[in-house]
């Protein structure tokens, strides 16, 4: 370690608040959620504290240190591995027994810590308080430091009492008191009149001694006594005793058991998250729409002042048509609607943090005991909504193999945000009254598409599920930081404008060059490129899905490198990118129009790419996972076909309704 700077290891169980007092101390709008599996890897940032640089380090959350999760395989190594010079212990203050079982675990390590107890706001607002100093002492003298990381109270005692530890232990070459009692769990007072833990002085208290390593169920016993003792109550003791569980301090038939009763209700817990899902997708319509008119404006005045400065440059006509019907046409096709996506992210971050997405995950564990999967399952499931490439990584907290693979087949199915952009394009243009409607309802026919699929190969098996318990933390309902919501939302906002300033700007340049190549050199005319001969050996097969347009074929192909890519292929592919405001979307649909493209042609390419395969980032995952490329082709193939069988399916029984044949 340097002689200027501090490494701070947090560490904590989930939804204590760890990582949001992460965020507050770096800014780093690290992405905060619900339940295990989102965090498996290390986190890091840094900050200038008192003329010092602090290095922070962010651990996944965990129960406990014993090593049979993937996260907690992570924190224990890096506890271990001695590059932290101190552990900053977040503790849940209104879950405080819970928290303590790993307080004393962490204390056995023999490390520098501080016990950091958050939510203290909440504490006191439901008339009770907590002894810190009595904390401390029955700790061994570890500082305890009362913070609230949401309303961002105690953040600078904290780290100054974090970096002073640090210092005294290099100073005391391992001797300081913070962390007398190293190797032993908790002090226990040996009084015969004592109901619960007494204050004394460590091991070299007159009134009581340390005691060795013991048993899991001894030290919850003992976090249970401690918690009991260092909790203080404000209000009559009848009271208390009514409206309060004492050995955690959780308020009992609160606004969060109450609101439970239905939100997680295990029969109408699943139609109200997909009501919830509906309000989401018409907020990303009605508010989104409103603020994409504006922001397309924007969009087409630099791009006309973009192309009269490249006139001015006197920039060659091949050079011009590159950035005019390339670039331009590409990328800002997909950034017309940055604003629905930033809405549709801002919706998921109020939801996370509130504490709702938890709920989602317990209502919907029965119906992947329906399939064949282990409750864990849920949990990847659910983030395939954002992305699917980390939502294959968090397969990795199912230990069973078989039950790892088959979530991994569902994760794909999920509509991750990359969909978005074709959902909104196509459905605004064809079913503009209904929108929302269509969207909730190809969210809805992929969760269907993945149970179907996982519950096929279940059968195929003809194997037990494997029998596994989704243990997950169910957080209080709270209304969510403003902060850490735009922070979380910026966070996917940002990796989308990066996607759009590689992927799909190097999809657009590609585009564009096998659009004006051809067998015989320079292509004048699109239609004898190198994309139109392809596009023409594909089409016949996307002809029963009403998708039989070259162009169509060609867009679907790009989309296999992003999602994104088959809007700025389509706007490329028939030369309406570049229209002003609004434009682009009416050229684009006349063209299509002109083509025998239909309302029940959209539907088949919403549920074609719905159900297709996707990007070439997930299938690199997805190998990296089973580690078999032959099972990694053989999704890819299975997802192609049955995306073919439905977009039939769905164009064949569409074009009978009058009015979208």
């Amino acid at each position: 370690m340097g002689a200027e700077s501090v490494t701070v290891c947090f560490t904590g169980n989930p939804n204590c608040g760890k990582t949001t007092l992460f965020n507050a101390y770096t800014g780093a709008g690290k992405k905060t959620a619900n339940w295990p599996g989102v965090t498996v890897a290390l986190s890091e940032g840094s900050l200038m504290h008192r003329g010092r640089l602090v290095h922070l380090v962010d651990t996944p959350g965990i129960y406990s240190l014993d090593p049979y999760t993937m996260e907690e395989t992570v924190t224990r190594q890096c506890i271990r591995d001695q590059k932290a010079d101190v552990i900053i212990h977040v503790a849940d203050a209104l879950l405080l027994e819970r928290s303590l079982f790993l307080t004393m675990q962490l204390l056995a390590e023999g490390r520098p810590m501080v016990l950091a107890l958050n939510m203290m706001d909440l504490v006191r607002e439901r008339g009770m308080d907590i002894d810190t100093e009595g904390l401390s002492r029955l700790l061994g003298g570890i500082p305890v430091i009362p913070v609230s990381a949401r309303r961002r109270t105690g953040l600078e005692e904290l780290m100054d009492v974090a970096v002073e530890a640090a210092r005294a232990r290099r100073m005391a070459d391992g001797s300081s008191c913070f962390v007398s009692g190293a190797r032993y769990s908790v002090y226990r007072s040996h009084s015969a009149h004592s109901d619960g833990p007494a204050y004394g002085d460590g091991p070299s208290g007159s009134g009581g001694s340390w005691h060795g390593p013991v048993s899991a169920r001894e030290l919850h016993d003992r976090a249970r006594q401690l918690a009991a003792a260092c909790i203080r109550y404000r209000g009559s003791p009848a009271q208390n005793k009514r409206n309060t569980d004492p050995s955690v301090g959780r308020v009992l038939d609160s606004f969060t058991d109450r609101a439970d009763r239905l939100l997680a209700h295990p029969v109408w817990g699943i139609p109200i998250f997909f009501g919830i899902l509906a309000l989401v997708f018409f907020l990303t319509f009605s508010a989104g729409g409103f603020l994409r008119g504006y922001f397309e404006r924007g969009l087409a005045m630099l791009s006309a002042y973009i192309l009269e400065l490249l006139g001015r440059c006197r920039v060659s006509g091949w050079i011009i048509s590159l950035v005019s019907d390339g670039i331009l046409a590409g990328v800002g096709g997909v950034l017309g609607f940055l604003p629905n996506i930033a809405i549709l992210f801002l919706a998921l971050a109020f939801l996370e943090d509130s504490g709702y997405m938890a709920r989602i995950a317990w209502v919907m564990n029965g119906t992947m005991a329906s399939a064949g999967l282990s409750g864990k399952a849920v949990l990847p499931v659910l983030l395939g909504f954002g992305c699917t490439v980390p939502a294959v990584l968090a397969s990795r907290i199912l230990e069973n193999e078989k039950d790892r693979r088959r979530t991994i087949l569902m994760t794909p199915f999920m509509s991750c945000s990359a969909r978005l952009p074709v959902y909104v394009l196509f459905a605004g243009m064809f079913f503009p009254e209904a929108s929302a409607a269509v969207i909730g309802g190809l969210y809805v026919l992929g969760v269907l598409a993945a149970l179907g699929t996982a519950w096929a190969a279940w059968k195929a098996g003809r194997e037990e599920p494997y029998e596994d318990i989704l243990l997950m933390e169910l957080p209080e309902y709270r209304w969510p930081d403003l902060g850490t919501v735009v922070s979380c939302a910026w966070e996917r906002v940002r990796d989308y404008l990066e996607k759009a300033g590689t992927t799909i700007f190097l999809a657009s340049l590609v585009l564009w060059f096998f659009l004006h190549l051809g067998p015989q050199g320079a292509a004048w005319d699109v239609s004898e490129s190198f994309a139109a001969v392809l596009g023409r050996g594909l089409a016949p097969v996307l002809v029963p899905a009403g998708l039989g347009a070259w162009q169509t074929a060609v867009a679907l192909l790009t989309g296999l490198s992003a999602k994104e890519v088959v809007v700025s292929s389509f706007f490329i592919l028939y030369g309406a990118g570049n229209r002003g405001a609004g434009g682009g979307h009416e050229a684009l649909a006349a063209s299509l129009a002109a083509g025998g493209f239909t309302g029940a042609s959209a539907l088949a390419l919403l549920v074609f790419c719905l159900l297709y395969t996707p990007c070439a980032a997930a299938m690199g995952a997805i190998k990296q996972e089973t580690g078999s490329l032959r099972w990694t082709v053989g999704l890819a193939v299975y997802q192609l076909f049955l995306a073919w069988i439905c977009a039939v399916l769905v164009y064949q029984a569409a074009s009978r309704i009058p009015g979208l044949g």
